[in-house]
Order: structure tokens, then sequence, then C-alpha cells
């Protein structure tokens, strides 16, 4: 059995630790609150982004020749993973990690060469780790990113595609669901969806959305709007993607370091059940050694 020093030394080890855990856990906390109010912010912009695009798509004539919705023979696939920068967020990296993994093999069964594309510090050291080839690599922001960090993502994306070197682009990220829940989602990017651009054919009793299916004349024509509102569109749904993605990070932290905060509260009470016992098994030891004196003497 360890010493009491020994049990001691270990109860303090634990104790630092924990006030590292809680710490991390309350900073996750206050953070993920920031992060759900900018995701809840941001979805107002997309949807009505999504409406413009919905109705200057129905006034074109044709608009799947515009680069961003060109659909060609897959030959090369572009697997965007989103991943953190740092740990201690229980799952949160390897979640999203093993789907990617998933998917491509699922690729290269189908024949498809597959091209990565990594957000986050965790996800290129585990590709470089793996032998596999990054084209493009970010991090540095995935714990708050901002619109501009999207537009750079978003601009290598188009140019990865227009330029056909990616046939198609996936992206793979965690989706916030609650604090306690984070779903892996795998999305089509590139080419952009044409269900996107078809919207609802339900009529909606909102009299500013009727509006926007009201007869307008376009300057200039409808296809040179929509071709530059596809590029906004995907700027927006790669934001959107970090938005839920950093969200899900600290809501993984937060429940990791709880989880770790209660683990260690459980080995101080062991250890010091310990120490008790040991302690208790000196004091026998010790009036085992003066009974056995005493006997001596009048022996």
């Amino acid at each position: 059995m360890a010493s009491q020093q020994d049990i001691r030394r270990r109860i303090a080890s634990v104790r630092n630790t924990r006030k590292i855990t809680k710490a991390l856990e309350l900073v996750a906390g206050a953070r993920l609150r920031r992060a759900q109010t900018r995701i809840e912010e941001m979805r107002p912009y997309a949807d009505r982004m999504q409406e413009l695009m919905v109705g200057t798509a129905r006034a074109a004539s044709s608009f799947r020749n515009l680069p961003l919705m060109q659909r060609r023979e897959e030959q090369r696939v572009g697997v965007v993973v989103f991943t953190g920068d740092r740990g201690l967020a229980g799952p949160f990296n390897g979640q999203v990690l093993r789907r990617a993994f998933q998917l491509e093999r699922e690729e290269r069964a189908a024949g498809h060469e597959v091209v990565w594309t990594v957000v986050g510090r965790k996800g290129g050291s585990t590709l470089r780790f793996r032998r596999f080839e990054v084209a493009a690599h970010w991090e540095g922001f995935v714990d708050k990113p901002t619109y501009h960090d999207a537009q750079a993502v978003a601009h290598k994306l188009a140019e990865l595609y227009t330029e056909e070197q990616v046939d198609r682009v996936v992206v793979v990220y965690n989706r916030f669901v609650s604090p306690l829940v984070q779903q892996v989602v795998v999305s089509d990017l590139l080419p952009i969806p044409e269900h996107v651009l078809e919207g609802s054919d339900e009529e909606d009793p909102d009299p500013k959305k009727q509006a926007l299916r009201g007869d307008f004349i376009y300057e200039p024509e409808p296809e040179e709007i929509l071709e530059r509102l596809l590029p906004v569109y995907l700027e927006t749904e790669i934001y959107r993607a970090l938005l839920e993605s950093a969200a899900s990070f600290l809501a993984a932290q937060m429940t990791a370091m709880r989880n770790a905060s209660k683990n260690a509260n459980e080995l101080i009470d062991s250890y010091t059940l310990q120490m008790n016992r040991a302690r208790q098994a000196e004091i026998t030891q010790e009036i085992l050694e003066v009974v056995a004196g005493a006997d001596a003497l009048t022996a």
C-alpha cells in the first residue's frame, strides 16, 4: 500500500488538474453562448440570400451553364473536413475524421480520386500523419471564425472547381444540435444543387415573401446577377459550416471538461479513502508495537 505522503501528493495533483478542467469548462460554456448567438443571427441573412437567389433564378432563362453549377463526369471529388485547432474536446475531432475517411473509402470504391482540403490544425496533422496529400489547409480561426475566413475558404474551393481540379466538392463537419449532441453532416457543396434555386412551390402567406415573386425588371440580366450571387451563397454556406463547427467544438469541450472534473472528484474521494486506510493501518501498527514493547518489559 502506498504511503500517506504519496497519496497526498496524488490528491494534490488531481486537484490541480481539476482546477484546469473546471476553468476550461466555464470558458467553453461562456463562449458557447456567444457562438449560439452568432448562428441565430446568421440564419436570417442566409434565408434572405436564398430567397433572392430563387427570385432571380425564376426570372433567368437558364442558370445551369453558370460556372459554379456546371455538372460534369465525376473523376476527382474534393472533401473538405472541418476540425478544431485543439484537442480536449471529447469525440469532436475523431468522429468527423472517421466519417471523412469512410467517405474517402466509398469514393475510391466508386473509382473516384479524392482531393483533401481541411480546416483546423488537428485535421491537417492527422491527414499528413496518414500520408495523405492536402491541397489546401486553413487554421488559426476555427474557434472564432469570421466571414472573411469563410471568403478565403470559399474562394479556394471555387477555384479548384472552376479550374476542373475537382468535379464535386463535399463538406464534412459537426452540426450543433445541443450542448450534448453534435451531429456529423456530409453535404454536397459544389456544384451548387439545383434545388437551392428552385425554392418551394407552396404559397407563403407572408406578404413580404410574396412581393419577392412579383414581376421585376432586372438590370443587368438575371443570369449576370445570379452569377454574382452564387459565390456569395457559397461563402454563406462555408460560414454557416464554420459557425456550426465552432459551436460544436465548444459544446464538446464543455461536456468533456465537465466529465473530467467529475472523474477528478471521484478519484479524490478514492484517494482520500486510501489515505484514511493507510493512516489507520499506521496507527494500528504503532499500537501493536507499543503493546508488544509493554509485554516485553513485563515478561
